[in-house]
């Protein structure tokens, strides 16, 4: 799975659980927080719906990513 993929399905679940949310202007370095409103319900709701989206589990422990390329690289890594 290449970074682009994780990218799009990643705006797949933002799209349903921030629907009211354009992320179509969205791309790698677009902040969680600060550009997308992600708090940290929504943030949970981001891990649990990749979880599930991409069959892998985020390790616990680990810093809370802070840009959407962050997540798409936790989700390749948890894959590897």
């Amino acid at each position: 799975m290449t970074r682009e993929e994780v990218f799009e399905g990643l705006k797949e679940i933002l799209a349903i659980i921030r629907p009211n949310t354009d992320i179509s202007k969205a791309n790698f370095d677009t902040e969680l927080v600060r550009e997308l409103g992600i708090d940290s319900l929504t943030m949970l709701l981001l891990s649990l719906a990749a979880e599930e989206k991409f069959k892998m589990k985020f390790p616990d422990g680990e810093a809370a990513p802070t840009t959407v390329g962050e997540v798409c690289d936790s989700v390749l890594k948890a894959l590897a």
